[in-house]
């Protein structure tokens, strides 16, 4: 009898918490998100820039008429409409041979001309201009656009392109892997390398030395030739599929080797520099040449992200010497690495986490040794904006600064180099997004939180941040409260080490009722690179629209992510499938207690990419927390996906922590509903990452959900797939079947 009352109180329980309203009207609420909340939010600043030399500024903004361009003069203290956007339009509607709206112009930025008496915009991938003197619109001369270059391009550094010396005397070039420099008066060439063929041979990237004299060039000898093979099923200009290939260097791949080699034309004198270590180089690159012309310097970075180098070599002596010799027991994040070498001076700025937090460190290059430490503390410095040398004053962006605020939000800082003053510049407890004039005098602050709407105002970093004008016209979200909009919610709960405060944000559906119990839905995306949860207020994040379906969603950066200390960060090495659970799990529990609406006896998951490959570990490797997830585009092996991402945190050589990480090899473990969904073309993640999971659950009998999406590339499922995730996540945490698609007529959604 008592497991019996049991179960009946449970189902009482479940019954009071279900969706009053039907799952065909939820999902019109989802759908219709955009609609009833985000387009009523007005007046925010977006896409700010300085007008070339000047102190003003333009940006974008939404208006009750649309899209609109403004233009702020903090000196002259006017905020006005750029230019006549119902004139722009109709001369745009001749070029272009269609109807366009004025305020939906097919552009969200433009520049104006030195003069500032045109515009230059792009739309689609052409460049055009228009005079404002009569808005006659043609295509620019000079087209600005390229065709993108491929993010994993393999540039094996043999062009053909000659490189000219400073003095304008001469050209050097690569002639069957030698190098050769020609007189372009006398029209005469000369070979200076004997040793090049054409594999290995000198690259391509030529230095010349200010005084024209000398060059340095690499001998490179090149790497693996990995190519990624893609079919495209359902190609749309042809019946039959198609194959594309693309370079895709993976974990554990030949990488190019590069020498140094200067070469003194006046002495005809050749020296190849004696790298310790080279054969275990990661890049060697930013050859550079001091004023003196008498040493270049060069990064080298040393496969597995552990040491970090930066050489000076000597032409005289023909010597090497370290300027900067970073070193680290787990990784070093060399994409967030800084250098300034100062004109005026020997000296060279550089950040370090050496002493467990990012801070910015004032080297002599002459001595290769620290002169001073110039920030200190438990917080990051994210960013140097600007070096101005003359006054000896840094200007940066920097986290954590102010404890008794979220450590993530980024606030504008200077720096005095001589007596380490630093100076807020945005004091306002707020993420500060800036845009700065040329000359660093005026910025452009919108400063907000997720849980405060945006204030925008321009201060001048001469004076301290001080504020010379707050425009009259300011973002505007009264429509969209009034229209039954929740704002979301900033919370912080203690992590799995019960000290370290972890961050995120609760969104509730517009018709939350505290009464009812709300399965929760959480949103990852665990990358090492970033932090990722949202400080900046918006109307619609990620999961918002999907709130509306009956769910509390919720975004949180757990330890291995970046931005906080260097420990913190540490937790992802050779371990990401940690993705820091441990302290999403915690988060989730205290914000429960706090909550009781919060159900987390039913809790989903769901991201792409490496948030694919955290939503599906955790199924894997927390399956009595997480009971349903949604894995798009995940890299859920290691060794499976591009190079640079992968040994940057899980490192190299490649071990067995790769399978330990592994979704494919953990795929046994499986427990709970898991959907896979997959873009057939998917160029940033191998989709065989994707596929070999698919063939192992099956190899073990697993159930599972699929769903391919021909013809996609990278993606989190597009329309279709964001359909089939809240059909998922309905069935299985509410228990309701979706709506007969195949009878639904779309324009009821």
């Amino acid at each position: 009898m008592k497991s019996l009352f049991s179960y009946f109180f449970f189902f009482l329980i479940f019954v009071s918490s279900v969706p009053a309203q039907s799952t065909d009207s939820l999902y019109q609420l989802a759908d219709r998100y955009h609609e009833r909340f985000t387009s009523k939010f007005y007046y925010n600043g977006t896409n700010i820039r300085a007008v070339n030399d000047s102190h003003s500024f333009v940006y974008t903004t939404q208006t009750p008429r649309g899209k609109e361009f403004y233009m702020i003069d903090p000196e002259q203290k006017t905020q006005k409409n750029v230019f006549d956007q119902e004139r722009l339009a109709t001369s745009l509607s001749k070029i272009l041979d269609k109807k366009m709206d004025a305020y939906n112009l097919p552009f969200q930025q433009f520049r104006f001309s030195n003069q500032q008496d045109s515009i230059f915009f792009r739309v689609d991938t052409t460049d055009y201009y228009a005079a404002l003197s009569d808005y006659k619109v043609a295509m620019a001369k000079e087209q600005s656009w390229r065709r993108d270059i491929y993010w994993s391009t393999i540039f094996k550094e043999d062009s053909k392109e000659r490189v000219l010396s400073p003095d304008g005397k001469k050209e050097a070039y690569i002639s069957e892997g030698n190098l050769w420099i020609k007189d372009r008066e006398s029209g005469k060439s000369q070979k200076l390398s004997d040793d090049g063929s054409p594999y290995e041979y000198y690259s391509s990237n030529i230095y010349w030395s200010p005084d024209s004299r000398k060059i340095v060039s690499c001998k490179y000898r090149p790497g693996a030739d990995r190519q990624l093979t893609l079919i495209s099923s359902s190609p749309q200009d042809q019946l039959q599929p198609k194959i594309e290939t693309l370079d895709y260097l993976k974990p554990g791949d030949a990488l190019p080797v590069r020498r140094p080699v200067a070469f003194l034309l006046d002495e005809d004198k050749i020296i190849s520099f004696d790298v310790p270590e080279v054969e275990s180089q990661y890049e060697l690159n930013n050859i550079k040449w001091d004023k003196s012309s008498d040493f270049f310097t060069f990064d080298f970075n040393k496969r597995g992200h552990q040491q970090f180098i930066i050489y000076a070599g000597d032409v005289h002596s023909g010597t090497l010497r370290p300027v900067v010799n970073e070193e680290s027991p787990t990784f070093i994040y060399y994409n967030n690495l800084y250098q300034y070498w100062c004109k005026e001076s020997d000296e060279l700025l550089w950040i370090s986490e050496r002493d467990g937090w990012r801070h910015i460190y004032l080297y002599d290059v002459p001595s290769g040794k620290v002169k001073k430490q110039l920030t200190k503390g438990e917080w990051v410095v994210k960013t140097v904006v600007n070096v101005d040398e003359k006054r000896k004053q840094v200007l940066f962006k920097a986290c954590g600064m102010d404890k008794d605020e979220d450590p993530y939000l980024e606030k504008y800082y200077t720096l005095d180099m001589n007596n380490g003053k630093i100076m807020a510049l945005t004091p306002e407890n707020a993420q500060h997004n800036v845009g700065f004039t040329k000359d660093y005098r005026y910025m452009f602050d919108v400063y907000s939180r997720v849980d405060l709407v945006p204030t925008m105002v321009i201060r001048s970093v001469v004076d301290g941040g001080k504020v010379v004008y707050k425009p009259e016209i300011q973002p505007d979200a009264s429509k969209v409260v009034g229209a039954g909009w929740r704002m979301p919610e900033v919370f912080s709960a203690k992590g799995r080490d019960g000290e370290t405060d972890i961050w995120g944000m609760i969104i509730r559906p517009s018709n939350f009722d505290p009464t009812k119990k709300y399965p929760v839905i959480e949103y990852i995306y665990a990358g090492p690179h970033d932090s990722h949860v949202p400080k900046s207020f918006a109307v619609e994040y990620r999961p918002s629209a999907l709130a509306e379906l009956g769910f509390i969603t919720v975004m949180i950066d757990g330890m291995g992510t970046a931005n906080r200390s260097k420990a913190f960060h540490d937790v992802c090495w050779k371990n990401l499938k940690d993705a820091g659970f441990p302290d999403r799990i915690a988060w989730m529990k205290a914000a429960a207690e706090k909550y009781p609406e919060m159900d987390i006896d039913r809790v989903g998951i769901y991201g792409g990419s490496a948030g694919g490959q955290n939503a599906m570990a955790a199924l894997l490797f927390h399956p009595d927390f997480y009971k349903v997830g949604v894995a798009s585009c995940g890299c859920h092996d290691n060794r499976m996906d591009k190079i640079w991402w992968n040994e940057q945190w899980m490192g190299y050589p490649i071990g067995k922590h790769y399978e330990e990480c592994s979704n494919v090899v953990n795929a046994h473990l499986l427990k709970g509903n898991l959907m896979l969904i997959l873009g057939e073309l998917d160029n940033n993640v191998d989709p065989s990452s994707t596929l070999q999971v698919v063939n192992e659950l099956i190899k073990h009998d697993k159930e599972f959900e699929f769903v391919m999406l021909p013809g996609v590339r990278h993606t989190s499922g597009e329309k279709y797939g964001e359909r089939k995730r809240r059909d998922f996540f309905m069935k299985h945490l509410w228990g309701m079947d979706a709506p007969e698609w195949n009878v639904v007529k779309s324009k009821d959604f």
